[in-house]
């Protein structure tokens, strides 16, 4: 049981990202990278193919995000561990990961120590917190105070950071492969869920609750 290797399917849409994250796992012996995708279409084709231990997953995937993709394993191979590894901070989408099933949230600055642990954690069936993740979830307790965007659906904080960087409808159309008419009842939906009545308002709010990388 000691000797047991553990798989690791890597799942990001930048090559360079894949081999960083190939080297940083490398140096663990139990460890070893078995598959790799950079869709959430081709992810889903290896694990339907391969069996994996623990699969590492990038949020900002082209087409269908790493949060559905982790939606869809969750359901399709339940005993697979799935960490989501994001540029973004926890802030932004740990507790989100979490409810759906993640075990656990890593950022692409963490340390080959850090992912590392969290990979064998996620293997023997546990999850990985960071500190400031656990200090998080502990105040969430009995504070039933709503941040604001965590009313949002997936698709409308993708949609709110993305207009938040300043780019436009037909740009967030093309890049989430929607149509312009969708992108734009997202906006109205977003502006209602936040109380807000314009894009300078929602640039302010991704600004001071670091939403945009």
């Amino acid at each position: 049981m000691q000797n047991k290797k553990i798989n690791v399917l890597l799942v990001d849409d930048h090559a360079v990202v894949r081999n960083g994250v190939r080297l940083m796992l490398s140096v663990a012996p139990d460890i070893v990278v078995t598959g790799e995708a950079e869709s959430a279409e081709e992810a889903a084709r290896l694990v339907r193919k391969q069996e994996f231990d623990v699969a590492l997953l990038d949020i900002a995937l082209a087409g269908q995000s790493g949060l559905d993709l982790l939606k869809r394993l969750r359901i399709e191979k339940p005993s697979l561990a799935v960490l989501i590894l994001s540029m973004y901070s926890e802030e932004v989408y740990a507790v989100r990961a979490l409810k759906l099933g993640a075990a656990g949230y890593l950022t692409k600055s963490n340390s080959a120590t850090t992912m590392i642990e969290a990979v064998r954690k996620a293997a023997a069936g546990g999850k990985y917190l960071s500190p400031t993740l656990v200090e998080r979830l502990a105040n969430m307790i009995g504070n039933e105070q709503v941040i604001p965007h965590e009313a949002l659906s997936d698709r409308e904080l993708e949609v709110l950071k993305l207009l938040a960087s300043g780019e436009s409808l037909v740009k967030i159309a093309q890049k989430l492969h929607l149509s312009p008419k969708t992108v734009t009842t997202h906006r109205t939906h977003i502006l209602e869920k936040m109380g807000m009545t314009s894009n300078t308002a929602l640039v302010r709010y991704a600004l001071e609750n670091g939403l945009l990388v």
